[in-house]
């Protein structure tokens, strides 16, 4: 299909800045933020909704490259090799007036990295973090870390004093369903300001007025209207009838539809996201572990599951052409990525139940399959897929489909024996993928690694490249690793996801492969 104006993610950065004004964005995806705690969830639609109302240090734009946003600048220490410094912005106002400093830094930095925080993963190799006066951050870490800025562009700087006056010091314990202050209200320093909301119906925000990069940026949208739809046919229907002006995830069984109103348009790109599904490799399932066992223990028992997902079938008749295969949890954006290392398995049935045979359960087995059916595109639709395939090896997999807000802590508790999961890297950098989805699970790295996968080697590479500053051994020492985990077969890889979003002719949008949403590149023409 030809997919009328198909745009450039830096197309937005060349607009004609003070364009026509509109009154609001009235923007609407699967699913809404879980949390309005900024360290608490480290979550795709989460990120998006406080890119809006926060910021970080530094910012990925559009086109993926690394902008100032709170920091005018950062270098590594000319004192110290293993530290960098930050020169914050001055004169920035948070949204309640109070002036945004070090201090402010220091201290999200410090809860960014403290018990529940959901952030602390990226921000393992730092030792401290000092205020230099007002306007100068002196981060250390254990030591070089080249990787250093690229692992900020999603940690946002809170309001100290708001903090504490709100009792909003510590991160909400999101895994076991506390609300706090936090998790509730924003002050932040972004270009809009949280007006009111009511999770997972609405959540306004409005221009804020203070806002330092007010002339930097078009900021054409006075006010943005968050309405979640998770049901992909009421989400392009309101889009149809004038209802939203722009939608993510859209539904590729639509995109022809909206492909065919003149009053629309359709923007892609290759999206930062692969899809896969995990395993329980530990000695016990979950849910009842059958005589014999647990079966997903055995490689041979992996190498049959994964020969038995016929990729294609899901890229042609679920996603309607709008994926890639994949043979590795690694978009190929990310550094560390090969055409060969992302080599799909040959689908085959007979030599997967030879594989199952061989390992002692040529009867098969029954696992539930734990699926989000409000997060990625098609998600229930690829498991219950998925179950139809594995069926064919005498693997019967029982969905249990249900929106992110409670897989999420069911597989990160450890609840589930079998489930999907997709992953971005903001980073772009391999580093990011064996800290979170590798290294053995603990309360700063593997943080999402629900597999019981653990590997001493894994975990000793994970901290050297994170510090390895010459490049040839490092990426020598990526390669190896890959192998390693390829190998061991934890994870089944699907596919990676095509990204489309969807509006109205008016909105000049710039897409780009993060599905990183930020209203203050968007324009009104």
């Amino acid at each position: 299909m030809m997919m009328k104006h198909l745009l450039l993610a830096a197309t937005a950065m060349t607009m004609t800045m003070g364009a026509a004004q509109a009154d609001a964005l009235r923007w609407a995806r699967s699913s809404d933020s879980l949390t309005l705690d900024p360290q608490a969830q480290n979550e795709g639609p989460t990120l998006a909704m406080m890119h809006q109302m926060m910021e970080p240090l530094i910012l990925r734009n559009p086109s993926g490259e690394l902008e100032s946003a709170l920091a005018t600048d950062w270098a590594v220490s000319t004192e110290n090799p293993d530290a960098w410094s930050f020169t914050l912005r001055e004169g920035v106002k948070y949204h309640d007036g109070a002036d945004f400093t070090a201090e402010d830094a220091v201290f999200s930095f410090e809860r960014a990295m403290s018990e529940n925080s959901d952030m602390k993963g990226l921000l393992t190799s730092i030792v401290s973090v000092e205020a230099n006066g007002d306007y100068e951050l002196i981060i250390t870490t254990d030591g070089a870390n080249p990787l250093l800025p690229s692992s900020l562009t999603n940690i946002f700087m809170m309001d100290k004093g708001w903090a504490e006056a709100n009792g909003a010091q510590n991160v909400q314990d999101f895994e076991s369903g506390e609300e706090t202050f936090a998790s509730q209200n924003v002050n932040g320093t972004g270009p809009y300001r949280l007006v009111s909301r009511e999770a997972d119906v609405k959540t306004e925000m409005t221009r804020f007025d203070g806002y330092w990069g007010a002339d930097e940026f078009p900021l054409d949208y006075t006010d943005i209207v968050y309405t979640p739809i998770q049901n992909p046919s009421t989400r392009v229907a309101a889009l149809l009838s004038g209802e939203v002006d722009f939608i993510q995830d859209v539904p590729v069984q639509d995109l022809q539809r909206i492909e065919s109103d003149p009053e629309l348009k359709i923007m892609t790109s290759p999206q930062n996201r692969v899809i896969f599904f995990g395993m329980n490799i530990g000695d016990e399932l979950v849910n009842g572990t059958p005589e014999g066992g647990n079966p997903l223990a055995d490689v041979r028992v992996r190498q049959a599951m994964n020969m038995a997902i016929n990729r294609d079938a899901i890229r042609q008749v679920v996603m309607r052409g709008q994926s890639i295969p994949a043979g590795v949890v690694m978009p190929p954006f990310v550094n560390g990525w090969t055409e060969e290392l992302d080599t799909v398995p040959t689908t085959d049935v007979e030599a997967a139940r030879a594989l199952m045979e061989e390992a002692g359960w040529a009867d098969g087995f029954s696992i539930q399959l734990d699926c989000p059916n409000d997060r990625y595109v098609n998600d229930e639709a690829i498991c219950q897929a998925a179950v139809g395939m594995l069926a064919q090896i005498g693997v019967t997999a029982n969905l249990n489909a249900q929106p992110k807000a409670q897989h999420f802590p069911l597989m990160n508790g450890l609840g589930s024996d079998f489930y999907m999961l997709g992953w971005g890297v903001p980073t772009y950098d391999s580093e990011y993928i064996f800290n979170f989805l590798y290294h053995t699970k603990g309360d700063e790295f593997g943080t999402w690694n629900s597999t019981r996968y653990s590997n001493p080697k894994i975990d000793e590479m994970t901290r050297a490249i994170a510090a390895e500053v010459d490049l040839e051994a490092r990426d020598a020492m990526i390669a190896e690793m890959w192998q390693i985990v390829k190998e061991d077969m934890i994870y089944l890889p699907v596919h990676h996801q095509t990204l489309n979003w969807a509006m109205r002719n008016e909105v000049g949008a710039a897409v780009n492969a993060d599905d990183s949403v930020h209203v203050k590149y968007f324009t009104y023409d």
